[in-house]
């Protein structure tokens, strides 16, 4: 596995396997790995010659009163596991001045509705910071694939409009969420858990399902499927950022379930903001 960390160094990479036809598929991170990130490397290397990985903590899409400073960085640890995997072929580490050097103005957006939802509404310029980091990978990387979690949903559509708008050559691959054995979704925010309150973040993935389970059995009406969550998460003394069930193609908002729909979902157990979210296809 070779680990670079400048942009001329990605894009040698990527002109020698270009020339020798190699197909790339790539995994963005920040690092903090775990099964789900290694889910997505797996996936990668089905369909891909050659995966390619990236660690960047990414300042400019966490907010004033956010964690970046103590985001969790285990660098060794990560690259022990990628390599364990034998399924990366290269590690991309820029430290930040290689990404966003001094002076660095430019920035990339998805500038409509799919920013004013679920997380765009309680985390103002996130989704710029992501979209504006991403569209630089991509040009240095120049992926064929891109490979993605369900779990951060939102993020999926907003990247995908990206990539379609802007005419990247990059095909998106949404894979789904790997969760621990009591339906946690993986994240790498789960480490700031307590044992306690790891007890409790599970409850919002059963609320979840009792949600899609709802439908399923024939209600179509989203305010009562929304309050039945609440309920839920309320019993379980959980603060609650959002709950929502949007149309999952375009994430507008819906009154009456008649298409393929989201339920997403954020919670914040002790100082820890967990998201969630499933997808119900409506027969």
């Amino acid at each position: 596995m070779k680990i670079l960390k400048t942009i001329a160094e990605m894009n040698e990479y990527v002109r020698k396997n270009k020339k020798r036809g190699h197909s790339l598929g790539f995994v963005p991170t920040m690092g903090c790995l775990h099964d789900g990130h290694l889910s997505l490397v797996n996936a990668a290397k089905e369909e891909c010659a050659k995966v390619v990985v990236s660690i960047f903590v990414n300042p400019i899409q966490f907010g004033a009163n956010e964690d970046f400073d103590k985001y969790p960085r285990v660098y060794k640890k990560d690259i022990r596991q990628l390599k364990g995997t034998k399924k990366v072929d290269c590690l991309f580490m820029p430290e930040k001045e290689e990404l966003l050097p001094e002076g660095f103005a430019a920035a990339v957006t998805v500038d409509n509705e799919l920013q004013s939802v679920l997380c765009g509404q309680s985390r103002p310029g996130h989704f710029k910071g992501v979209t504006t980091i991403v569209a630089k990978l991509l040009n240095i990387v120049r992926p064929e694939k891109l490979f993605l979690g369900q779990k951060d949903f939102q993020q999926t559509v907003i990247l995908k409009k990206m990539i379609k708008d802007l005419d990247f050559d990059t095909q998106v691959k949404v894979c789904a969420t790997v969760r621990e054995k009591d339906g946690l979704a993986m994240s790498s925010r789960n480490i700031y858990l307590s044992p306690e309150e790891r007890e409790t973040a599970a409850v919002m993935y059963k609320a979840l399902q009792m949600a899609e389970s709802m439908i399923e059995l024939g209600e179509h009406e989203v305010e009562k499927v929304v309050n039945e969550i609440k309920r839920k998460l309320k019993e379980a003394n959980v603060k609650i950022d959002y709950i929502d069930i949007l149309r999952a193609e375009n994430l507008a908002e819906v009154s009456r379930i008649t298409d393929e729909v989201v339920i997403a979902a954020a919670i914040i157990v002790g100082k820890t903001r967990l998201i969630d979210n499933v997808v119900v296809p409506v027969k």
